[in-house]
């Protein structure tokens, strides 16, 4: 399994065939030329699958994987996690305001939020970190130790300087509430 992932400004594309459940993918830059396996973002997409269909109640589709640059969204949440260890850097859980509001009124078993409020803020907080944990456990059993940090939940209105930074992300399509992104900056 690729350890390390380094993410360039540039090409990518799926190459090969699937093989051991994983696509290999291939960035490009000016000549430049790193692999990685697309199981570095598994882990969490799996996770996120399987959370938010016991949590909310819902089966996610899955939407293509690609590259992106993380970028400040108005009315945009995301939830913030810190990974340490074996692989390093950041994991986003970025969504509309709209579709936390949708998910936590679940969570909350129906009890319908108008606005994001600290109760809100909380559960949404508690979806990513119930994600998070789930995903680190499967990294553990594949090998790879990781610490994660507690989630952060960031609103848009919050953030005064934004550090723009590439990511692998891929949305999770969520029938009749929205999408959830995962943005993945690991090295």
């Amino acid at each position: 399994m690729c350890k390390n992932l380094v993410i360039y400004l540039g090409v990518y594309r799926i190459i090969g065939s699937k093989r051991n459940g994983t696509f290999e993918a291939q960035f490009t830059m000016k000549g430049c030329l790193t692999e990685m396996k697309a199981e570095v973002i598994n882990p969490f997409l799996e996770s996120a699958r399987l959370v938010i269909e016991q949590v909310i109640q819902v089966s996610p589709s899955t939407g293509t994987l690609g590259v992106k640059t993380v970028e400040l969204i108005q009315d945009h949440i995301w939830i913030h996690i810190e990974m340490s260890g074996q692989l390093n850097g950041n994991i986003m859980f970025s969504l509309h305001e709209h579709v936390a509001l949708r998910m936590v009124s679940i969570m909350m078993g129906g009890h319908v939020l108008t606005e994001m409020n600290e109760m809100g803020q909380s559960a949404i907080s508690e979806l990513g970190n119930m994600i998070s944990g789930r995903a680190s456990a499967i990294l553990s059993n594949q090998g790879v130790n990781v610490d994660i940090t507690p989630p952060k939940v960031v609103r848009s209105e919050q953030v005064a300087i934004f550090n723009q930074q590439k990511a692998i992300s891929i949305p999770l399509l969520m029938d009749g509430i929205g999408e959830l992104d995962i943005q993945v900056m690991v090295s």
